[in-house]
């Protein structure tokens, strides 16, 4: 039994799983399991597989086993997942396959789930610094005090919206993780927008974490430097906890774009080590390896 979290493509499809109860194997494709109770699927998905191999043949002792069907969370009434065309010269006798939009984003959210985006936050420690510097100083500028209570909260999202898009793109750009497809083939261009896809989320969600965490520590810095009798003079607003609040959500944004001025700092390969899963590193230093010949 073989597993693997790549996502594995089958006549155009994303490969769930396949078993050859002739040779005894079967391998299964992680990401095709979701990304919600991972553990739980996988080891009911083994247990299944492991079942089928080792149970009775339709037709002896060759072939798939009587009814051809696997249960668990291949038979999930929300499951996306259904018996797969197999090849005639193909090792395997019995296939499923995942398809349709939702098959489409339970691949992609086990993609995001085997990236494990939350590492990329230590990968950016350069990127951090400069955050970190950027909001300490407009924490205590009095021109990013009167932007701050001058701004509505749908201006606010939308600040928050612009940095972290602004910060996910600049990375994905200057860390050259965007996936080119060799081919022009649609099954080509299929695969690659399903990585970068992958991509994208991860780093977003990545930076979100990055993001929430500035608010935090630029909440707590407020808190500890701000003169209210200032702060009130400056801005003719008293500093209560909705200022407090505003001003530490407005200088993360700021910090933000400060920070994706920082991650040019960083190296290539600390990103790509952060953004991806150690199989997803392997795939593509084996690509870069192959452009290289």
């Amino acid at each position: 039994m073989a597993l693997t979290d790549l996502p594995l493509h089958s006549h155009g499809r994303k490969l769930v799983v396949d078993l050859s109860h002739e040779h005894g194997l079967a391998l299964l494709s992680l990401p095709t399991l979701g990304g919600f109770r991972l553990q739980t699927r996988a080891r009911q998905a083994v247990e299944e597989a492991v079942l089928s191999l080792a149970g009775p043949r339709a037709g002896g002792s060759e072939g798939p086993p009587a009814g051809q069907t696997l249960r668990g969370p291949f038979t999930g009434r929300l499951a996306p997942i259904h018996p797969g065309q197999v090849g005639e010269e193909e090792i395997a006798d019995l296939r499923y396959v995942v398809s349709g939009p939702r098959g489409y984003l339970r691949v992609l959210l086990g993609m995001v789930r085997a990236n494990r985006p939350w590492r990329l936050v230590p990968g950016l420690s350069k990127a951090l610094a400069a955050a970190l510097a950027t909001g300490a100083v407009a924490t205590v500028n009095s021109t990013i005090w009167n932007l701050a209570t001058s701004l509505s909260t749908p201006r606010l999202v939308i600040a928050t919206v612009g940095s972290v898009t602004l910060m996910t793109g600049w990375l994905i750009v200057d860390a050259n993780l965007w996936h080119r497809a060799d081919e022009v083939s649609p099954e080509a261009r299929k695969r690659a927008t399903l990585y970068n896809a992958s991509t994208a989320v991860t780093v977003g969600i990545g930076v979100i974490v990055c993001y929430a965490g500035l608010v935090v520590i630029n909440l707590v810095w407020a808190l500890f430097i701000l003169n209210d009798r200032l702060f009130a003079s400056t801005t003719r607003t008293p500093l209560h906890v909705t200022e407090y609040w505003t001003l530490s959500w407005f200088v993360a944004s700021v910090a933000t774009v400060g920070g994706a001025l920082g991650s040019g700092l960083e190296s290539d390969e600390a990103i790509r080590a952060a953004a991806y899963s150690k199989r997803e590193q392997e795939r593509r230093s084996v690509l870069q390896d192959d452009h290289g010949d």
